[in-house]
């Protein structure tokens, strides 16, 4: 280890062992790069995200209470509709009277859990799938959940669930484009889903079951947007970061964590996932845009390229804003990026500056290539150097 990675590490350390956070300090230090060291990431983006306050004498008070608010959704929405689904195919009296699966009314607790199934459904198809470039999300968590896979009781699991579905005569999907896909369980079967990854032993459980548990419980309580695909991409290094904190006692907590910093994130993004919104001024649509006139100041010769071109921003500036990145560059990197956006009090118009800055960093590229290559170098980014990225996006910022 570097001198002056020491040096950095011990900056932050004086910065987070005050009784007072001085959250400006902390987002200076952040900008550069946040040391993994010491669980310091963890703790800087749990601040930087709004989780814990300025005051560090609240902090264990409000972790706590935060922990165990965790643990009543899943109380409420995971171990209770289970419960209640194999009470209510147990007893006679309520499949014939009171409720039963065919049960049209909106109330109906059976009409409830088939809908949750079809969230459930697509957010299992794409947290198995994620970060298939590291075996990190397939392999099993140190700390299972324990509430869930209680031995004396039995709980159902969502990996129970999306294998015991009813949901059998259709597999229904909606992307972030409002399109939904159904596909006949013979052509798309949900089972070969399901055996991609060995099976764990009972008592265990994979770091993509977390991740599941936390977008379904996301999904129940914020029912206006619920699930929309892409949301996994948002939530994985939020997950992989605090569930590889190497303090152990934040890593025990990392599910629950997790889940209340990517609530805050998605409170500041959520509009990128409505596409009722994606016209009006906080909609994806004006950020894309915004993306293309920042270039027309900086580089008017590369934006009238891409317009001669044709190459609208839709193409590619979605999935680079919508995802802040995740699905550009490799887990690390993106975690750099991370650091970066979290500690500018306007990340979200430097993210519009870092996607800016990408076009510029491969100018001589775009100005020679043909409509095919430049779309080829802006769906599949040939710049690995994070950096060298957000030094540029940091020299347009200042140039403002």
């Amino acid at each position: 280890m570097s001198s002056l990675h020491k040096s950095r590490i011990a900056d932050f350390q004086d910065v987070l062992k005050e009784p007072t956070i001085a959250l400006e300090k902390l987002r200076d230090l952040s900008f550069s790069g946040i040391p993994c060291e010491g669980g310091l990431r963890c703790l800087c983006w749990k601040i930087l995200l709004n989780y814990l306050p300025l005051e560090r004498a609240s902090w264990s008070s409000i972790l706590a209470k935060q922990r165990e608010l965790y643990s009543q959704f899943l109380r409420e929405m995971i171990i209770q509709p289970g419960i209640a689904k194999a009470n209510m195919g147990a007893s006679r009296e309520d499949v014939t009277f009171e409720d039963h699966p065919l049960n049209p009314n909106p109330d109906s607790r059976w009409n409830t859990y088939f809908k949750d199934n079809e969230v459930l459904l697509q957010i299992d198809k794409d947290v198995r799938r994620l970060c298939p470039d590291i075996s990190f999300f397939q392999r099993a968590t140190e700390y299972p959940c324990l509430l869930i896979l209680d031995p004396q009781n039995e709980f159902e699991t969502l990996r129970k669930r999306v294998e015991q579905t009813t949901l059998k005569s259709q597999t229904v999907a909606r992307n972030r484009s409002g399109v939904t896909n159904m596909s006949s369980p013979h052509k798309n079967s949900t089972s070969s889903a399901l055996n991609e990854y060995e099976v764990l032993p009972n008592g265990c459980e994979a770091h993509w079951e977390v991740v599941e548990r936390i977008l379904f419980i996301y999904a129940k309580l914020n029912p206006g947007i619920a699930y929309v695909q892409g949301m996994n991409e948002i939530v994985g290094p939020l997950y992989y970061t605090f569930a590889t904190d190497p303090n152990s006692e934040w890593k025990e907590h990392a599910e629950a964590d997790t889940f209340f910093c990517f609530t805050n994130l998605m409170a500041e993004i959520r509009d990128n996932f409505i596409k009722s919104l994606d016209d009006s001024q906080c909609g994806i649509t004006y950020k894309m845009e915004k993306v293309y006139s920042t270039l027309k100041d900086k580089d008017v010769e590369l934006y009238l390229k891409l317009q001669e071109q044709n190459i609208k921003p839709q193409f590619f500036a979605f999935r680079w804003l919508t995802l802040l990145l995740s699905q550009e560059f490799l887990l690390p990197d993106v975690i750099r990026i991370w650091d970066s956006l979290f500690a500018d009090d306007s990340r979200f118009d430097f993210l519009l500056l870092v996607c800016c800055a990408m076009l510029i960093l491969i100018r001589d590229q775009l100005l020679e290539g043909d409509f095919t290559v430049n779309m080829r170098l802006l769906q599949d980014y040939p710049i690995t150097d994070v950096c060298q990225i957000l030094q540029k996006a940091k020299e347009l910022q200042d140039s403002k």
